[in-house]
């Protein structure tokens, strides 16, 4: 009888296939565990923007990739898609407004917001900044409380061209309060309005849920504080780099206002009426 083992040609069954890689669409959606293709990253969906999915790993590790690139789910090609909203919804915004019909630019307004440094700004322009953008108004970064009085010098507020501002820790004794009390005093008190959250940092801002915490811990003053944190969260910190890192970890994990305290929420649409309400 004739042998049919080698029937079949194993090295032609082995050679690449050509043509484009058939993709099925696969919703976008938070903890779909996605491999990316190229770099055989694999990871929890924790965040999307900008053009970029953010995927978290096993060790926690967070990493963005291009949404177009490939990826994989159970080992299969797929194509990830943004999901639609159901017909006649009314789309929001993070912040909670309804999205504005898309329009042309409109040309920054004269007042603008200040708020102390690069995270912040981040965070604000992630939950308000399609509300900022429809209103014109623009975000400005202090680089510290104790720049305020200079920054506000140099802007010169007035009736029509007014300042509101953003502080960490605004609470009775501090520093940033005895700042903000000597503005109120000063020649541009009245178009200047200084609202402030009390946590130490913007980090704590974020619920501590968000990062698998009860509560954010507290950290002696003899540690710096971003330093601190990322120790008692396992993570990196002993370069900038890391803290860098660490926050962007924690901003993927905001989807929207809801994810904040009320603290901040309610000072930073306090601070838009301020600017943009005649």
């Amino acid at each position: 009888m004739f042998d049919d083992r080698y029937d079949l040609d194993p090295v032609a069954r082995m050679k690449p296939r050509r043509g484009p890689v058939e993709r099925r669409d696969v919703p976008l959606a938070k903890g779909l565990v996605l491999e990316h293709t190229e770099s055989e990253w694999c990871g929890a969906v924790v965040g999307a923007r900008e053009g970029l999915v953010q995927l978290e790993d096993f060790r926690g590790k967070v990493r963005a990739f291009p949404l177009a690139d490939g990826f994989l789910v159970d080992g299969k090609p797929v194509r990830l898609v943004r999901p639609t909203a159901p017909a006649g919804t009314r789309k929001r915004t993070a912040s909670g407004s309804f999205a504005a019909p898309q329009q042309r630019a409109r040309v920054a307004m004269p007042s603008r917001i200040f708020v102390e440094g690069k995270h912040d700004a981040e965070l604000v322009e992630q939950v308000w900044g399609d509300d900022l953008r429809v209103e014109g108004v623009v975000v400005e970064l202090l680089q510290g409380a104790d720049n305020l009085e200079q920054v506000l010098a140099d802007f010169a507020p007035g009736p029509d061209r007014r300042a509101g501002v953003l502080l960490d820790h605004l609470v009775r004794g501090s520093k940033e309060t005895r700042i903000a009390d000597t503005i109120a005093r000063g020649p541009h008190g009245n178009h200047v309005l200084i609202v402030g959250h009390p946590f130490v940092d913007i980090w704590q801002a974020v619920k501590p849920a968000r990062v698998g915490l009860q509560e954010w811990p507290t950290i002696p003053r003899s540690i710096e504080w971003k330093t601190g944190i990322c120790r008692a969260l396992g993570w990196p910190s002993e370069e900038q780099a890391d803290i860098a890192d660490a926050w962007s970890r924690i901003r993927s994990r905001v989807r929207d206002f809801r994810d904040l305290e009320p603290e901040l929420v309610g000072r930073v649409e306090h601070l838009i009426d301020f600017v943009t309400v005649d």
